[in-house]
């Protein structure tokens, strides 16, 4: 097979078709950027994920004067000392737990104060209102259950919190919103192949007599099919090198420049250059191949050889 005469019949075909051949390149450039970004955000949540879950505690909240009038829990009155210690020596014991460090009412108005100091609310806070409370770093934050279990209800006990029921609203929203780029992903995705199929049917319709023509002088099939397999590869990898393109400035403008969240945002470990990098390798080998099989399977219904 002469590549001279191939690649004249690719730029042949690409010309005829350039508007559909555009719809075909846009369309693959979407989908594919909205598959690699789906990808990043799975990344970028199981970063986040590996990053704060190894930092969270479980707070064991402790009654004070203030809950024995409004907290069902705190009933029985404030926590005394020896409930304080006999929870420590308690939490002390468990496997579970890694190290625990109690937290004063001061220390807890101080924290308060750094935080949401510029708060209205702020000024109307005093440290007698504060919850002393014990925070417990887990080996495993997956055994929460096994402290809450052991510590809920305990007299003197106000509530036990895991914080990483507060990073898990964050994750479920991150989640929520990867799974709708993949269904607008999907959604490109049909459009991408329905176009591709449309374009490889016309543009073999408009060559049916050179095709003719070679199959009476006895031209193989793959001879004959591979100008339209190579059109749509080619304007599948144009598409690709796009998205690749929208993922590189996408994750530049959102993370480093433009938005900059990287230094807005110190509380967030974001995702490095290297997950962007190792994702567009697969980016163009789909937008390469994904074309070329929707045209082979095209030019077996549309084009008889």
């Amino acid at each position: 097979m002469r590549a001279q005469f191939v690649l004249s019949e690719i730029g042949v075909g690409l010309r005829r078709n350039l508007t559909m051949t555009f719809a075909v390149v846009v369309s693959v450039a979407l989908s594919l950027a909205l598959f690699g970004g789906a990808l990043l955000m799975r990344e970028q949540v199981s970063t986040m994920k590996d990053y704060w879950y190894d930092k969270v505690n479980v707070s064991i909240f402790l009654c004070n004067k203030n809950d024995a009038k409004d907290a069902p829990e705190c009933a029985k009155g404030a926590v005394t000392k020896e409930q304080k210690d006999q929870i420590k020596t308690d939490l002390e014991k468990m496997e579970a737990v890694e190290t625990v460090h109690f937290e004063t009412a001061d220390e807890a108005y101080k924290h308060y104060q750094e935080q949401f100091g510029d708060s209205p609310m702020a000024g109307n806070i005093t440290p007698d209102q504060m919850q002393e409370s014990y925070r417990v770093k887990l080996d495993d934050p997956q055994k929460y259950k096994v402290v809450a279990t052991a510590f809920a209800g305990r007299d003197g006990v106000q509530s036990v919190q895991d914080q990483r029921s507060i990073l898990d609203q964050l994750f479920e929203l991150m989640n929520g919103m990867n799974l709708v780029a993949i269904y607008v992903m999907i959604l490109m995705l049909v459009i991408a192949l329905i176009l591709i199929v449309n374009t490889v049917r016309v543009s073999a319709f408009s060559r049916r007599r050179e095709t003719g023509i070679m199959r009476l002088v006895g031209a193989s099939g793959f001879y004959i099919q591979a100008p339209f397999i190579m059109e749509a590869a080619v304007a599948g990898l144009i598409g690709g090198v796009l998205a690749c393109g929208m993922l590189l400035g996408g994750r530049y403008f959102l993370i480093d420049g433009g938005l900059a969240l990287q230094d807005k945002l110190l509380v967030i470990n974001f995702i490095g250059w290297d997950a962007v990098l190792t994702k567009l390798p697969l980016v163009l080998a789909i937008g390469l191949l994904m074309p070329a099989v929707a045209a082979l399977f095209a030019l077996r219904k549309y084009l008889k050889v």
